[in-house]
């Protein structure tokens, strides 16, 4: 590159990093839209269109966490030979004014006008961006007058006298170094006695070209439409979470105590289904039975007694000084408490005295439970938001996740989302992060896929999903694709979780020990965020019937005794140490799935700019697989290369195309390969 490229494109990158800025003046019009022939100006004829990443034209909002580098694209053209600039323009919370990065084409000359730039997001909220393009008038005269030289013309003064004329509309405005590189150029060009090659040489320095542009007005200013990113903290996209009912384990006190084994294992979210008094009314007992015998304690989502509702806790678990000890302990160990949000009610709930209007009655007023026919849930009952009074309702329902962000939870899981009202969601989650912008929602819908995309659109964190039903390779290849790709993967972050107290699949009632490692290797690698609820590491798998999800003597019904010391332990503190070793898998859209000649085994790798993994596992848990895995070129790895299992250490030699693998389930799941050294 000669000295004046070099200079030229030090002098562009200092303008985008805001050093040359401060003595530019601000641009004419910079702040309006497309002038559409007012005033006496001609439409602009700029084009833009395409532009990303936005949601459903931008009524919803990308998310992005802190640090996150945003890729923006647009298609942007114009009629004519017009030399195009364009600029992405952001602020964020807390900044002082808009920052500037530049566009470029991303392949001149491939046809498509394709252009794309990227700034990075520093705050938690909303970040603003858009995209500015208009004509470069002095980069279009340098072009021309370039394409006239090269075909041999030689009297080109007209020519000479625009670019004359333009750098002196710049030195009107210019001051300091700027107004000294365009007075030093103006004196060449408008000495008529000079060489004219010297005065063409002039005329054509980019880095002319750079200082013009800084005053350059943008007459023809073309302004896509504003649009925002949603910023969270890393959290929301990467955590390992652990699920467990605090009476199990001997209240808050007990659970406290388990902390540091919990951090040992590497687990990030500690999360509690509700903590709150449980109703005596129509009580369900133990296996979901009623009515309930004498000591059953009730399931915990039956919220309210008359020790008080959703701001209190259970008696048996402790008070509220014993939960905020076990939030400081659990901070002390890098764990974070989530709390279950759960929307509905005992019919011993002090609200149901208070806000009688806030539930639904039938014609002889009688409450109405909640039901799932043929299902229905007589110990509880649903708020009804359709109530003359839901403005009051949204209002104490905010005030309730209020109450536990000033104690200093910050993740909530929240049940069931999906039947209430999507507009009530937008509205809570936006008030509750104006006050605290860091706190995290993880959505548990299983229910239709467009309801689930639309909860994450309005602002849920992360979501519960199907994966937990999808256990052949096909349907995980299958599934996992569709949440990787576009436009997915800019709104929804999937949390795997393996089971739940509600989900006890076929896959793990009939799979053994094989089945457990297999989805554990599954969840922590294919996704960011996955989680597990405790009995998962012993192999718990006995459901209440066949044909059931439901667990024999579910915890939700009964105290269990439980410890922290299953078998699967130990694999679970490997995974988790690699997740956090490994960037590779803190992400969910850089998986690319290879194809592999046996049906059983699911083969994927994920990338990063530094390091590539390559995994491998085999989904039936009753037979050994072998089969051959496909490395393509694309993944951009060396004809052959050396990879280093991380699960138990040994090493294997594979190249770019045919790699055989044999996985026996009894001994190990699969492979999570490390890319280590080419041969």
């Amino acid at each position: 590159m000669s000295r004046g490229r070099e200079e030229d494109e030090q002098t562009k990158e200092q303008m985008h990093r805001g050093e040359l800025r401060a003595q530019a003046p601000a641009h004419a019009g910079a702040g309006a839209r497309t002038d559409h022939g007012r005033a006496g100006k001609a439409p602009s004829s700029i084009v833009m269109e395409d532009v990303k990443p936005q949601l459903d034209c931008g009524r919803y909002r990308p998310k992005r966490c802190v640090g996150d580098t945003v890729e923006v694209t647009a298609t942007i053209f114009r009629d004519g030979h017009g030399e195009i600039e364009a600029i992405v323009r952001f602020e964020g919370p807390g900044d002082s004014g808009w920052q500037e990065a530049p566009m470029s084409r991303r392949q001149p000359d491939d046809g498509s006008d394709r252009w794309s730039g990227s700034f990075e997001v520093q705050a938690l909220g909303r970040c603003r961006w858009q995209i500015l393009a208009w004509t470069n008038r002095f980069s279009t005269w340098q072009q021309e007058l370039e394409r006239k030289i090269s075909a041999g013309e030689r009297d080109l003064e007209s020519e000479l006298a625009e670019g004359i004329l333009l750098i002196r509309e710049a030195a009107a405005k210019a001051s300091g170094v700027y107004e000294e590189v365009l007075a030093h150029a103006l004196s060449i060009l408008c000495e008529h006695a000079a060489e004219r090659e010297v005065r063409w040489q002039v005329a054509l320095d980019r880095r002319l070209a750079t200082v013009c542009s800084l005053y350059d007005p943008r007459t023809d200013l073309t302004e896509s439409a504003l649009l925002e990113i949603d910023v969270e903290r890393e959290r929301a996209r990467f955590g390992a979470w652990y699920e467990l009912f605090p009476r199990s384990w001997g209240g808050f006190r007990g659970v406290q105590e388990i902390l540091p084994k919990l951090a040992d294992l590497g687990f990030d979210v500690l999360y509690l289904p509700p903590i709150h008094p449980i109703g005596h009314t129509k009580r369900r007992g133990r296996n979901d039975t009623e009515p309930a015998r004498e000591g059953d304690p009730g399931s915990p989502w039956a919220i309210g007694s008359e020790q008080g509702g959703h701001t209190a806790v259970h008696e048996e678990l402790g008070t509220l000084q014993d939960f905020d000890a076990l939030l400081r302990a659990a901070r002390a160990h890098g764990i974070e408490i989530a709390l279950d949000f759960a929307i509905q009610c005992s019919v011993d709930h002090p609200w149901l005295t208070e806000h009688p209007e806030w539930f639904a009655h039938r014609p002889d007023g009688t409450l109405k439970y909640a039901e799932n026919p043929p299902k229905r849930y007589m110990d509880i009952c649903n708020l009804n938001f359709e109530s003359s009074e839901w403005r009051s309702l949204w209002l104490a329902l905010r005030d309730v996740m209020l109450f536990w962000v000033d104690r200093g939870v910050r993740i909530f899981r929240v049940d069931n989302p999906h039947t209430k009202p999507l507009p009530f969601w937008a509205w809570l989650l936006e008030s509750v992060r104006s006050v605290a912008p860091e706190t995290i929602f993880l959505s548990e819908a299983f229910t239709r896929a467009p309801m689930m995309h639309a909860l994450a659109k309005v602002g849920f964190s992360q979501s519960y999903t199907y994966f937990t039903w999808k256990n052949s390779a096909f349907e995980l290849r299958q599934y996992i694709s569709e949440l990787a790709g576009d436009p997915s993967s800019e709104y929804l972050r999937p949390n795997l979780f393996v089971n739940t107290p509600d989900i006890l699949t076929a896959y793990l009632q009939h799979g053994g020990r094989a089945a457990f490692a297999a989805r554990l290797l599954l969840a922590a690698t294919l996704s960011p965020s996955y989680g597990m609820y405790s009995g998962f590491e012993s192999f718990e798998a006995t459901p209440r019937f066949e044909g059931s999800e439901e667990y024999l003597d579910s915890e939700k019904y009964e105290v269990r005794k439980r410890s922290l010391d299953g078998p699967l332990l130990p694999m679970v503190a490997k995974l988790n140490a690699v997740r956090r070793e490994h960037a590779a898998l803190q992400r969910f859209e850089n998986i690319d799935f290879l194809a592999v000649e046996n049906d059983a085994l699911l083969a994927y790798a994920k990338r990063t700019e530094q390091e590539t993994l390559l995994i491998v596992v085999n989904v039936d848990p009753d037979n050994a697989q072998q089969g051959i895995v496909l490395v393509g070129q694309e993944l951009g790895l060396p004809p052959v290369f050396e990879v280093e299992d991380l699960l138990c250490g040994e090493r294997y030699r594979w190249q770019v195309g045919r790699n055989y693998v044999a996985l026996d389930p009894a001994q190990q799941p699969g492979h999570l390969l490390l890319v280590s050294e080419a041969r």
